[in-house]
């Protein structure tokens, strides 16, 4: 008989894990370009969690699977609690980020400010921006009878907006999707940044000309994105590939981040057409997809950021490499271990490809 009180649920501890990442945001000791840059990587680790992992438990439930992990719990179990453990590390996540990066950030003469904050002469150059990069690849599209609710594809960022056409009273739902090809954080002088979206939002009147915007708020949908392949019955598994990677774009949604502000009927909206529940959906009161912090990091601060390592060239590729021996050569001799980051990967992986290729 097994003890499930002796095993750890995969998926919890995988949590436990990227906790741990986010702690490292709020550790003093490191550089503060590479909290930030911790507080990204918690955000982008999570989007593949439940684009592999939350996915697999929900295709389970789907699949009317209600058989226990080795701990115990089945996956409607399981589900129930990574949500809540969920909300808990996203409110921490977002503590972390307004009451110790972004006054420290600030300190150091780096700030994510609104674009409401900003002075005429600030606005006006960013209206410019807007008119010249930003409005040109805008896709703005509304919901009606002619209109069904259109594709919303995996992480991308969206503003959804209720509009009226004030003579005909006729309400509409409205989405624009943030491009990805555009930057999400333009900078202004002096450090300062604001999100795109905002600078977007504050044109929406522009771009639904004679309606009045009832109300806005970001959302950002998460989609399926295991990849299963039946390799033993492909006649070419580079095809079978590139078949279900077109596939997965259309995978049915798994998680739903939204503003705070949104009201509930906007919310019912979103979780109908996306065929979600709301246990689905992760509410957020500071700006969606924090991955965008990790452009922080490209900043010239080198007094912010960890001193760079440079890798150096395994002992034996260096002598391969000035005797002019393929690193094969070097292999059928014994087996090459190399330690990554600290030894080259581009001297050794990649330049044996290259070797390989050749």
């Amino acid at each position: 008989m097994v003890d499930e009180r002796r095993f750890l649920n995969r998926e919890l501890s995988w949590l436990d894990f990227d906790a741990r990442v986010l702690e490292l945001a709020s550790e003093q000791g490191i550089p503060l370009l590479e909290r930030a840059k911790f507080c990204a990587i918690f955000s982008s680790n999570l989007d593949e969690f439940f684009m592999v992992r939350v996915a697999a438990l929900k295709d389970q439930l789907a699949a009317g699977i209600e058989r226990t992990s080795v701990d115990g719990r089945t996956p409607s179990q399981q589900l129930g609690e990574i949500s809540r453990r969920v909300a808990e590390l996203v409110d921490h996540q977002e503590r972390v980020l307004a009451d110790e990066l972004i006054p420290a950030l600030r300190d150091h003469d780096i700030a994510i400010v609104s674009y409401d904050d900003l002075d005429e002469a600030e606005r006006k150059v960013l209206d410019e921006h807007y008119e010249e990069r930003v409005f040109p690849v805008l896709t703005p599209l509304a919901v009606d009878p002619s209109h069904p609710f259109p594709y919303i594809s995996n992480l991308s960022l969206s503003i959804g907006a209720m509009v009226r056409d004030p003579e005909t009273d006729e309400r509409r739902f409205a989405r624009i999707k943030i491009p990805d090809k555009l930057p999400r954080l333009i900078e202004l002088d002096g450090g300062r940044f604001v999100p795109v979206e905002q600078l977007i939002a504050s044109q929406l009147p522009g771009l639904f000309l004679g309606m009045e915007i009832e109300e806005w708020a970001m959302f950002r949908v998460t989609r399926n994105g295991d990849l299963t392949l039946e390799d033993e019955e492909a006649d070419d598994l580079l095809e079978l590939v590139e078949m279900e990677l077109r596939r997965r774009r259309f995978n049915r949604a798994v998680r739903l981040e939204i503003d705070e502000r949104v009201s509930e009927e906007m919310l019912a909206l979103l979780v109908e057409e996306l065929e979600l529940h709301h246990a689905d959906v992760s509410r957020h009161d500071r700006m969606l997809d924090l991955t965008a912090l990790i452009a922080l990091h490209d900043l010239p601060r080198p007094d912010l950021k960890d001193e760079a390592w440079p890798p150096v060239t395994a002992g034996r590729l260096v002598i391969a490499d000035e005797l002019d021996r393929p690193i094969v050569s070097v292999m059928r001799d014994r087996a090459i271990m190399v330690h990554h980051p600290y030894e080259s990967f581009s001297s050794s992986i990649e330049a044996f490809l290259k070797q390989a290729a050749d």
